[in-house]
């Protein structure tokens, strides 16, 4: 009997499969009775469930699951000769409950409509509005930086501890759901990540554990994209999967803070994303906007690049690789490179509106 119900739960992942392939394309049902209907209520009873213990439980999940995985294959390792079938089922059976834990609990939301028209958004830009959004945002954040720093030239050092900031930035969600109410969040649950180390070596700065609902922010980062990267981990848990709706929303929530620093990280956070399309469309014309930047921001952009450059490894590039071939199969067409399109949401946002 329990072999044929590990059967029936192993070849249950082609329905579920054939499932989602043919409900992703009706974003609007997903949009209305997913996205707004059921997830949010599942992500508040993970997020009251597990917010409050102050580690990662899910990374102590991911870690028992590694551990049990390597001991399951080193105890069945004879078993593979013997009892092939039964011990492909086991392995599928496995899949198939993740598979449909992922999608129900969180997944879905990368089906959902497109950011831009729940915003009322044009989904294209010209580059007379780029530089002009990009010029605004110069502007801005060597305003905020003067503010911070007076007349240095020195990066910028917040001076909270990484645990301050975790706790700090739902407040930049209670501001901006005055304007957008369905960005409403609450309660918290956003934890520095136990895997630092591995996350920072393979190229990340954060994820969203999509079975707990917890969001895990690399504790190793510096500490101005902090706030930024915290409040991106929970536009992921506020139901928006794809990295540039979450890098959209967590700047918003950032720049819409009551605090100077999460402000400053915002806005350097969007002009960082124009000013490296400008790069992509016209050098010359970077160089001489490259040159109006603060010096101190700059040198908060250089901070991160030698941050990440210290933790290159051959490895990276493979795992990015293949992260970028998971955002094709969950409909961000371009991958890894679909993080650039922020930028439309940015110019869009901002064309119309003074910072």
């Amino acid at each position: 009997m329990l072999k044929k119900i590990k059967l029936g739960i192993a070849l249950s992942i082609i329905p579920q499969y054939l499932l989602i392939k043919w409900v992703s394309d009706y974003p609007e049902f997903i949009e209305a009775y997913y996205s707004n209907g059921f997830y949010p209520t599942i992500s508040k009873i993970f997020r009251y469930t597990l917010g409050w213990i102050p580690f990662s439980f899910g990374d102590l999940v991911y870690a028992f699951a590694i551990i049990y995985i390597i001991r399951w294959f080193y105890v069945n390792r004879k078993r593979l000769r013997k009892d092939t079938k039964h011990w492909v089922i086991d392995i599928f059976s496995a899949v198939s409950i993740i598979y449909f834990a992922f999608h129900v609990f969180w997944a879905l939301n990368y089906y959902r409509l497109p950011l831009h028209k729940n915003l009322n958004l044009k989904a294209d830009y010209t580059t007379e509005q780029l530089v002009s959004v990009t010029k605004k945002l110069i502007e801005k954040s060597n305003k905020i930086y003067t503010e911070i720093a007076g007349t240095d030239t020195l990066k910028i050092n917040i001076p909270y501890s990484k645990s301050d900031i975790l706790n700090l930035a739902p407040l930049g969600y209670e501001r901006l759901k005055t304007t957008f109410p369905h960005l409403e969040y609450h309660p918290k649950s956003v934890k520095k990540s136990l895997f630092s180390y591995p996350l920072t070596y393979m190229g990340f700065s954060g994820y969203l554990n999509p079975l707990t609902n917890e969001a895990q922010v690399d504790a190793l980062i510096p500490i101005y994209m902090f706030p930024t990267t915290t409040s991106h981990e929970m536009a992921h848990q506020l139901g928006y999967a794809a990295e540039n709706e979450a890098n959209f929303i967590g700047c918003l929530a950032s720049i819409n803070h009551d605090d100077i620093y999460f402000n400053y990280s915002g806005y350097t956070f969007a002009l960082r994303f124009c000013l490296n399309e400008i790069l992509r469309r016209d050098e010359a014309l970077f160089d001489s906007l490259y040159k109006t930047v603060n010096k101190g921001v700059l040198n908060n952009y250089k901070e991160a690049r030698e941050f990440w450059d210290r933790y290159q490894n051959p490895l990276e590039p493979i795992l990015k690789i293949t992260y970028s071939s998971y955002l094709k199969a969950n409909k961000q067409a371009k991958g890894m490179e679909s993080y650039s399109y922020v930028v439309a949401l940015f110019v869009n946002y901002f064309n119309e509106k003074s910072l």
